[in-house]
């Protein structure tokens, strides 16, 4: 009995918006001699690295597709690419208003960049499955 896709898209979802956190924590706390929008250099450089591990994933272990790498990982990008512009946004918009709030306003981008993740989860999850890796309806 093989889980169903929803299932498998949580497991390796999971373990990228972990690793791609956690990127962008260490990328974020590297790059913090750059000015106070270095999380926005840290979140860009984050997501384009988690995007590739993210496909193979995907590609691998959730939709099961052969071939079409480079077409699968343009559409892949594409997918990641539109959340990633939505994260930045929400991050330049976010963090301000964190930092206002906060105790400790440097753990405001941390803050942030989690409460974003769970918006490009669920938003990257319908664009995988209705563009990224789309299989005709006679492959289904």
């Amino acid at each position: 009995m093989q889980m169903p896709q929803l299932g498998r898209y949580i497991l390796v979802g999971g373990f990228n918006t972990v690793f791609g956190y956690g990127l962008f924590a260490v990328l974020n706390w590297t790059l913090r001699g750059l000015g106070s929008y270095s999380y926005l250099y840290a979140g860009f450089l984050a997501n384009l690295i988690a995007i590739t591990v993210a496909f193979l994933g995907y590609k691998w272990f959730v939709f099961h597709t052969r071939g079409n790498y480079l077409s699968e990982w343009i559409k892949c990008v594409g997918v990641y690419g539109s959340s990633m512009l939505l994260n930045l946004a929400g991050l330049a918009v976010i963090v301000p208003m964190l930092r206002h709030y906060l105790k400790r306003p440097d753990y405001a981008p941390y803050l942030g960049g989690a409460l974003l993740t769970v918006v490009t989860v669920l938003l990257s999850y319908l664009g995988h499955k209705h563009i990224s890796f789309k299989r005709s309806d006679t492959a289904q």
